[in-house]
C-alpha cells in the first residue's frame, strides 16, 4: 500500500468518531480536530528510525500522535511486538490499515500514552546469577563471531582442563579438583561434546574438547587461578 492509500480509511475512521479530518496540514500528513483536542497521524509504507523521528517532532505540537502503516502480513517475522513495543515506550500511537479486511481495515494497534514497562522479575534474577557466577570477564561487548563465554562454559572449561592435566577421573574427583560442584551434571549432559563416557561415573576429555582448550587457551589461563570460593593454597 502507498501511503496515499492510507489516508481514506483512516480519515473516515476519525470522522467517525466525531473528528473533522484534513490532509497536508503545514507538513503533518493528516491532521484530526474535535474541539480542543488536535491528533496528528503520519503516514507511512514502514516502520522506521526516520518515521519514528517524525513522529516525536510531532509531540511538540499535541500528545496526541499517531503513526500509521500497513498492516504487516507476518507479524513474528517483522518484529511486530517489539515495534508495538517501542511505540508504547515513546508514547506514540500506532495505526494499521488492512488491504485484507475490507470492513473496517482500521487497527489502533496502541493508543499515544503514558507507558510502565513490566517488570521481569525472573530475568533479573538470571541476569544477576550469571554475572556473579562469571570468574572474569572473558567476552568483548558486541562481539558475535565466537562463542559468550558464559559462566556454564567457564566451569566446563575448568573440568575439561582438569581432565586433560589428570586424565580420566571420577565425577566426585573432578568435582573436588576442578571445583565444580555441579560437575556430575555437565558430564553427563556433554553440551558442547567435549566429554567422553569411560565407565559408569568416569569421563576423560573427548577430542573437542582438547580443541576447546586451544580455542580458549587465554581463558583457560586466566581460569587456571582460583576461584574466589577456593581456599588459599
Amino acid at each position: 500500500m502507498a501511503e496515499t492509500d492510507l489516508y481514506q480509511p483512516i480519515k473516515e475512521r476519525f470522522e467517525s468518531a466525531g473528528y473533522d479530518v484534513k490532509g497536508e496540514v503545514d507538513g503533518c500528513d493528516l491532521v484530526a480536530v474535535r474541539g480542543g483536542d488536535i491528533v496528528i497521524v503520519e503516514l507511512k509504507r514502514s516502520v522506521n528510525l526516520t518515521a519514528i523521528l517524525q513522529c516525536i517532532d510531532r509531540k511538540k505540537l499535541t500528545d496526541n500522535v499517531y503513526l500509521a502503516v500497513e498492516a504487516p502480513a507476518n507479524p513474528r517475522r517483522s518484529r511486530w511486538r517489539e515495534v508495538i513495543r517501542l511505540c508504547r515506550m515513546l508514547a506514540i500511537g500506532l495505526i494499521t490499515v488492512s488491504s485484507r479486511r475490507r470492513i473496517d481495515p482500521v487497527e489502533i494497534v496502541c493508543e499515544p500514552g503514558p507507558y510502565k514497562p513490566q517488570a521481569n522479575g525472573k530475568r533479573k534474577v538470571s541476569l544477576i546469577a550469571e554475572f556473579e557466577r562469571r570468574t572474569g570477564d572473558h567476552n568483548v561487548g558486541g562481539s558475535t563471531r565466537r562463542p559468550l563465554v558464559t559462566a556454564y562454559r567457564e566451569e566446563a572449561l575448568r573440568i575439561a582442563a582438569f581432565l586433560e592435566q589428570n586424565g580420566p577421573a571420577q565425577v566426585r574427583d573432578v568435582r573436588h579438583g576442578a571445583g565444580i560442584e555441579r560437575s556430575g551434571t555437565i558430564l553427563r549432559d556433554n553440551y558442547y561434546d567435549w566429554f567422553e563416557r569411560v565407565s559408569r561415573g568416569v569421563y576423560e576429555l573427548s577430542p573437542r574438547g582438547r580443541q576447546a582448550l586451544r580455542d580458549y587457551k587465554e581463558v583457560v589461563a586466566q581460569l587456571a587461578n582460583p576461584l574466589p570460593s577456593d581456599p588459599k593454597p
